[in-house]
């Protein structure tokens, strides 16, 4: 008697979310199956990796992966040309860190020209993001989605406290929009109903539940996109279905086993080949656990992860 592959049937289906323009747009999502079950079912795009980059010098980076970069970091459009065109970059990740309060404080005006003049030298999809200060959040990205008008971007992230203005911003100017809650699948429900019930269409939403680096609760994040996925696809909740982002990178080059130096725990080994694999491991855990999109930093890292799904897609 041959063996026959067990196989689970689903109700649901991931939404499909495209973004940029052209030849050079991406698609994620459109999945009616759990990740790399190809044989259950239909996974017709495989998870996305952006590179993150900041409009202003990443000095809170760790030393290892700011010398990747430290030859263009100091001006964005430098920067995502240097992704784009050096890095072969599928698409790029903007992170406004420079009009958060406690740093620069840079205007919504400042912003838009940023995003403007980075528009200008790429065409390759962009996700903007904003400093993660809720109420200034809401004028800059609203002042972002004008300027990328007629591009096709993913804006966020909206919260509970910003997510009124951010939508509005998304819906007048035809972006994708991140909607990001912390930790709880019945926050991320029901922001995405909110979110919706402004007349935002689900199928331009992506769902953040937030992310955490191995070893600070990633078996948690892991446990909430789980959830999110198996809802969309068991139950069929239309609530739960927009494709998962994994904001990767922001978690991982902060944590003190990519920071510390190698004089002081020699048994952790190389810091540079340490804090390549904490964040290649904490994004292969999110796609595997139902990530459709990974914003990431070190260059080696992506290249694993890449590797990584392409053997398993």
């Amino acid at each position: 008697m041959s063996f026959v592959v067990p196989k689970e049937s689903y109700n649901g289906k991931v939404l499909s979310v495209d973004f940029g323009k052209g030849d050079k747009a991406v698609v994620i999502g459109g999945e009616n199956t759990l990740p790399f079950l190809s044989f259950e079912g239909e996974i017709p795009n495989r998870p996305v990796v952006a590179y993150e980059i900041q409009d202003c010098p990443p000095e809170d980076w760790p030393e290892r992966v700011r010398n990747e970069y430290k030859d263009v970091s100091g001006d964005p459009v430098t920067w995502a040309k240097h992704c784009q065109d050096n890095l072969k970059a599928g698409a790029i990740a903007l992170r406004l860190v420079s009009t958060h309060p406690d740093r620069e404080n840079r205007s919504a005006e400042d912003a838009a020209k940023t995003i403007r003049n980075v528009l200008a030298a790429i065409d390759i999809p962009l996700i903007i993001l904003g400093s993660n200060h809720i109420e200034k959040d809401a004028s800059v990205l609203v002042a972002a989605a004008e300027a990328a008008s007629g591009y096709n971007c993913i804006i966020g992230k909206a919260q509970e406290g910003n997510y009124k203005t951010i939508v509005a911003a998304a819906l007048a100017h035809n972006h994708k929009l991140i909607a990001m809650s912390e930790l709880d699948i019945n926050l991320a429900k029901q922001l995405n109903i909110l979110i919706t019930q402004m007349g935002f269409d689900k199928e331009k939403l992506i769902t953040d539940p937030m992310c955490s680096a191995l070893g600070y609760g990633l078996e948690y994040t892991y446990s909430v996109m789980e959830r999110i996925r198996l809802a969309g696809l068991f139950q069929n909740d239309a609530t739960m279905q927009p494709p998962i982002l994994g904001d990767v990178g922001m978690y991982v080059w902060k944590i003190k086993e990519v920071t510390a130096a190698e004089a002081d725990v020699p048994e952790w080994g190389s810091l540079e080949e340490r804090g390549v694999a904490w964040e290649a491991i904490t994004a292969t855990s999110m796609i595997v656990a139902g990530t459709n999109l990974l914003i990431m930093r070190h260059p080696k890292s992506i290249g694993i992860v890449e590797k990584t799904i392409a053997e398993l897609t």
